[in-house]
């Protein structure tokens, strides 16, 4: 079996216990989420779920079928890191003394196109966006300097394609319940 990071978007409705629904089918087939992120789509009313795992292709085309099972699930795709733009952000508290008093530090802020969000006389917030290998680099560079609190998002993706699929699968649904087809 061939181990690669998928990314499964799922467009549903808002409903109560959907990502419950969704993570068992996960567990049961014993594929971990890496990372999860929900958010409103560009459809009114319909959520996007992004989710990443590792697994094999097969396995989570399974997964991607079984998802759109689910009454409150509109379309559910799999994509593969070419096929998509991906971000995420991370932020870092590291002490404000630290920052002043060591003179590379700054330096690393700079090479990471870090930005500082919030300066106090105890804390300095500063926020990455990347890929995760990137947040993860600044990560373990400021892990000298004393950290005190690290939280990265999960991924955020949008297609290459030049076609929204949800779009058009909406489209062809109510051209359908027009003709009386469902």
């Amino acid at each position: 079996m061939d181990q690669q990071l998928y990314t499964v978007t799922v467009f549903s409705e808002n409903q109560v216990g959907l990502l419950n629904q969704i993570s068992i089918i996960y567990t049961r087939r014993g594929v971990n989420i890496e990372s999860l992120t929900v958010s409103p789509s560009s459809i009114e009313g319909v959520h996007k779920f992004t989710i990443t795992s590792w697994s094999d292709r097969t396995l989570m085309e399974k997964i991607v079928k079984q998802i759109e099972k689910r009454i409150d699930v509109l379309k559910a795709f799999l994509y593969t890191d070419d096929e998509i733009v991906y971000q995420e952000v991370a932020l870092y508290k590291v002490p404000t003394l630290k920052l002043l008093d060591e003179e590379h530090l700054e330096d690393i802020i700079r090479h990471h196109s870090a930005r500082i969000l919030e300066i106090t006389r105890e804390y300095t917030v500063l926020e990455k966006t990347g890929h995760n290998d990137e947040t993860e680099a600044l990560f373990e560079e400021l892990k000298r300097y004393g950290i005190t609190q690290f939280v990265r998002s999960g991924r955020v993706a949008v297609t290459k394609s030049t076609v929204e699929y949800v779009t058009l699968f909406l489209e062809e649904q109510a051209r359908r319940r027009a003709e009386g087809l469902i």
